[in-house]
Formats: structure tokens, sequence, C-alpha cells
């Protein structure tokens, strides 16, 4: 991560606009502090990915708080290439306002691992450019691309801060993808999860572990629960949206120590 974090700083002496990508459902844990530092005379545009999966109210919350900041902020489902138009758009704004030498402008898409920046390059460009999957650290070098006639855009591996201090950010940054599969217990994920869920909404209808393993089927010989690979499946589970639009953060938190 700190060898990324250099790339970027260097990267930057040639950049004119950064595309910050950031997960939706966690607006605050999803975005890495050291980009204000190193893009702070940079045109800046926060792209709310997956804002399928999100609570649409607590987006819509996130984009005003953005925008209250100087930050261009769009909600977009990097996925699906008309939802990155308008991304596209204030990409193309920005680029006449700020190109920095004749003939084209410079853009660098950055975030925390696994936020979708390489399939929002991929919308943009309308074609499969970016290599994608769903897992953490798919990105592993810079990449550069010809947006179009005036843009060049750089896709860069994904970067989370130095240090996550707080538990909670920390199993909200595994549930969503951003931490490679074999640095966090999936178990543990899935309870602080629910835990988190059952603490704000006595009544939701989204099932504990437990619940899911049953009705999964997720047995070990002998017919004890195989709650390892149940947890894998849930956190599947609510990354594919199987769980409703759930947003794990919002404005009005109490930001964690």
């Amino acid at each position: 991560m700190a060898k990324a974090a250099r790339r970027i700083r260097d990267d930057l002496r040639t950049i004119d606009i950064v595309v910050e990508v950031v997960d939706a459902r966690i607006g605050r844990s999803g975005r890495n502090p050291l980009l204000d530092e190193l893009a702070a005379r940079r045109t800046r545009i926060v792209a709310l990915n997956r804002h399928d999966l999100a609570d649409p109210s607590t987006t819509k919350r996130w984009l005003n708080v953005l925008a209250a900041n100087g930050l261009h902020a769009i909600a977009v489902d990097g996925r699906q290439p008309r939802s990155v138009a308008a991304l596209a758009s204030a990409i193309a704004l920005s680029s006449k306002q700020r190109r920095a030498r004749p003939g084209y402008a410079r853009a660098m898409i950055v975030g925390i691992p696994n936020s979708g920046k390489s399939s929002i390059v991929n919308s943009l460009l309308g074609r499969a450019s970016a290599k994608t999957e769903d897992r953490a650290g798919v990105t592993r070098h810079a990449q550069w691309f010809r947006l179009d006639r005036g843009v060049e855009l750089l896709d860069t591996p994904g970067v989370l801060p130095p240090r996550i201090a707080s538990g909670a950010a920390q199993w909200k940054l595994a549930l969503c993808g951003a931490v490679p599969r074999e640095r966090y217990d999936p178990q543990e994920v899935a309870a602080a999860f629910h835990c988190w869920l059952f603490e704000r909404s006595p009544r939701t209808k989204v099932p504990d572990l437990a619940s899911f393993a049953a009705s999964r089927g997720f047995k070990r010989r002998g017919g004890e629960p195989d709650f390892h690979n149940a947890a894998q499946s849930y956190i599947r589970a609510f990354n594919d949206g199987a769980f409703g639009r759930i947003s794990l953060e919002a404005p009005d938190d109490p930001q964690a120590a």
C-alpha cells in the first residue's frame, strides 16, 4: 500500500483531474484521507459506486455532504454504461476547464481496493479493457487508456489507508470486499454485520449466520453446521444485494475513534 501511495503521488504530477471511486455503502470508511492531501490542488470528482446496493436516501445525503465540501459527487453503478454517462460528462467538462497541455487532459481513477474502479473504466470506454474481479487487489499496475480525443485516463491499484483504527471500519471494509479474503475471518465479519444491523433494526428480516447456514444446507459430515463456508456465502449474498439495499455508514453517524 505504501508503494502504491508513492506511485499515486508521482503520477499526480501530470494529472489534471482526480476521480475518486467510493463504495456508496461505506461513504466514510471507503475513502482514503490521504487523497485529500495528495490531490488538494486537482479537480476532484467523487463517484459513489454500487449505489444500486446502498440505501437511496443515505446515498443522497452523502452526495449533499460531498457537494457542500466542494466536491463534484455522482452516484453510479459502475457495471452499467448508461449509469456512468453522467460521470463521463463530468470528466469531459472538467477536462476542458483544466487542460494543462495542448490537445488533451489527464484524469486518474483512484480508490480503495475493490471499490469498482476498473468496472467504471470499462463502462467509460465501452469495452472490457481493465481487468475486473469481485475481490481486492486485482489491479496491480497502473494502466493508461484513451477515454476520448481530449482525455487520457489512468486506472490505478487500490490503496487502503495506512492505518484502520476502528474495528467497525475493519469489518465494514472486509464485508464490502476491500480487504483480501485471507486477512479476515468471514464468520466474525458476518456476525459483526448482523449484530450492527439488529441494533438498528431489531425487526430486520436479514438472517443471522446460523439461520442462513441452516436455510442453505451448509453442513459438515455428521450434520454439524459448516459456518466457515456459510459465512463466505453470506458475504457474497450481501454483495449481490440479496439482503436488500443497505448502507453501512451515514454522514451523521458518529465517527469511530
